[in-house]
């Protein structure tokens, strides 16, 4: 029951950061699934917001979605100290294996990495990266793209 509340109350902050800070988060309006110490999955679903002109996700959204998968992963290690944290992606490299013709789900299933990385900046106070990956799944379990993205963190 207690990880319905929290995942509701990660939801809202999702939405409240969108309609605030992020635009593109409101737009393409992704729900998170579910996220613990080991894995984050964010699902965006495929509607006109979010569909190119082959009526596949459009990059941009599926961007979206693995920057929010790996991003939330992130600010669940900070804990209390998210407003002191500092955080950004340094790069990100994409590779699309299949056209997303449906609902795709992003997951991050390198909790362990991050979190020694969210750690590591706190203990030092210094800017630490980490490479993560990222992997987006269609309706029919079939890994549609994957994303290598390096997240910086440093806490002030």
């Amino acid at each position: 029951m207690e990880q319905s509340k929290r995942l509701k109350q990660i939801q809202k902050q999702v939405f409240l950061l969108g309609f605030f800070k992020i635009p593109m988060l409101w737009f393409v309006r992704p729900k998170v699934i579910s996220i613990d110490e080991n894995e984050c999955v964010v699902k965006i679903r495929l509607r006109r917001r979010t569909r190119n002109h082959v009526r596949s996700m459009y990059f941009g959204a599926m961007a979206v979605g693995a920057d929010l998968s790996a991003g939330l992963h992130t600010f669940y290690f900070a804990g209390k100290d998210q407003n002191r944290m500092h955080f950004v992606f340094k790069s990100m490299a994409c590779e699309f294996l299949k056209r997303a013709e449906s609902d795709v789900r992003f997951i991050s299933r390198e909790g362990d990495k991050i979190k020694a990385t969210v750690e590591k900046a706190r203990e030092s106070g210094e800017r630490q990266n980490q490479e993560v990956m990222v992997e987006g799944v269609d309706n029919e379990n079939e890994v549609v793209a994957t994303f290598k993205m390096v997240v910086s963190v440093k806490f002030k």
